[in-house]
């Protein structure tokens, strides 16, 4: 009687641990899915793909680095901008899929190249005053997207936006974490209401359904659009790393080491180019989650990739996820990509980078090239015959954010050189 009582105990233990464990895990798929689902929506690829890109790709990452790192991949802002200019230049999505393809490649390189030479070297080359403009070109770039797509409704995207920004504000804990999936949920109902949303598409598709996988094709022009973006991503991805062993008191950078979380990253992005997702990237969002619940299970992550695969076969919730109007995305869109801005003006604070004359000038080059060019360029190529940017042939061209990360790259070598310490102040 008494072992029967025992093993009955054990059972309801080991059931609540596996509902504790499920709950932390939905808590990570809550916090990387507003942002996941975005990057498809305002790109058009199809967010169940992504979903399925994100949870495959964040396996893998936990596989190549020994299932140590506890960190979930979700789709990559910074690719946001150039994938709808190859979409609108070459009309297809799945030329996207091929600069990304490469993307993922050159991440797959870099980690064998980190292997060989270390992680020291490579932050020389991308220093903080070339990634901090970088991550802010990124950001400001997408803004004007956002302002277009709410200003479809003004009232929808302001209440969507204050919604998310009072939970951010005066929110704490969980709720604090899923503003984002919250401000969403509260424009879509009241669009929902005022009847600004068709819902028949949603009751008429069916319930389960394998996502639209599509295969790439490779294009230079599109190739020389996107693939450069890396170079902003890099150092993106090493101050996740880094964030991320801060907050469970390990140095990931070490062990499992910065070429394997690397190699993760690269893998996941070719694996998800291959089947129509976007790019992947680290979320600082699930790492926000492992500092409120002190759980730093890596297992977590890896039940929510499993949740995320699982959700995305779910035929009626894609098609509910594109009837989201674009006002709604755009309200929250504003917060998130001025958050993006905010983010590379605090790596040149947080890396206390000296503002004298050399870094000036590679700041302000970068800023200059990737936000102010593009729209002077149509004037100077009618008046001049001349734009900037690096031509390749007759119809490729680099300009705009990927020619200004290419520019800051070289400026830095420059008038820094490698591994040159910076001590003199602005006069």
């Amino acid at each position: 009687m008494q072992l029967f009582e025992t093993y009955e105990l054990k059972t309801e233990r080991t059931i609540k641990e596996k509902v504790i464990r499920c709950v932390l895990a939905m808590q990570h798929l809550i916090a990387m899915f507003g942002s996941t689902i975005l990057v498809p929506i305002l790109t058009g690829l199809d967010p169940s793909v992504a979903l399925f890109t994100a949870g495959v790709g964040t396996l893998i990452f936990h596989a190549c680095t020994k299932g140590k790192v506890p960190v979930f991949l979700g789709s990559s802002f910074a690719f946001i901008a150039v994938i709808n200019v190859v979409k609108v230049d070459y009309g297809d999505l799945r030329y996207a899929q091929g600069g990304m393809f490469v993307a993922g490649l050159l991440y797959v390189l870099t980690s064998f190249l980190i292997k060989k030479i270390g992680v020291d070297k490579v932050k020389r080359v991308l220093p903080a005053q070339v990634v901090g403009p970088m991550i802010m070109v990124i950001g400001l770039n997408l803004l004007p997207t956002a302002l277009n797509m709410a200003s479809k409704n003004l009232i929808l995207a302001a209440i969507t936006l204050g919604t998310t920004l009072m939970i951010r504000f005066f929110g704490r804990g969980f709720i604090k974490q899923i503003a984002i999936l919250i401000g969403v949920a509260v424009g879509y109902t009241v669009a929902l209401f005022i009847g600004f949303v068709d819902t028949t598409v949603i009751s008429q598709a069916t319930l389960f359904s394998i996502p639209n996988f599509t295969l790439p094709k490779f294009n230079i022009g599109a190739i020389a659009i996107i693939a450069p973006v890396v170079l902003a991503v890099f150092m993106e991805h090493i101050g996740d790393i880094t964030t991320n062993g801060m907050v469970v008191g390990k140095n990931f950078i070490e062990d499992p080491g910065l070429n394997r979380t690397f190699l993760g990253d690269g893998l996941a992005t070719l694996t998800a180019s291959l089947l129509g997702g976007p790019a992947n990237t680290t979320y600082g969002e699930n790492t926000g989650v492992l500092a409120v619940t002190k759980n730093y299970d890596p297992s977590l992550l890896r039940l929510a990739a499993v949740f995320a695969i699982a959700l995305s076969l779910i035929s009626k919730f894609g098609v509910a996820i594109r009837t989201i109007p674009e006002p709604v995305m755009g309200g929250i869109s504003l917060m998130l990509f001025t958050m993006i801005a905010i983010v590379g003006t605090k790596t040149i604070k947080n890396e206390n980078v000296k503002f004298n004359w050399r870094n000036i000038i590679i700041m302000g080059a970068i800023l200059f090239v990737g936000l102010i060019a593009p729209y002077i360029n149509p004037m100077l190529n009618e008046n001049f015959g001349f734009i900037i940017g690096l031509k390749i042939t007759e119809t490729v061209t680099i300009s705009g954010l990927s020619f200004a990360a290419i520019v800051g790259v070289i400026l830095n070598l420059v008038l820094n050189g490698v591994g040159k310490k910076e001590t003199e102040n602005i006069k």
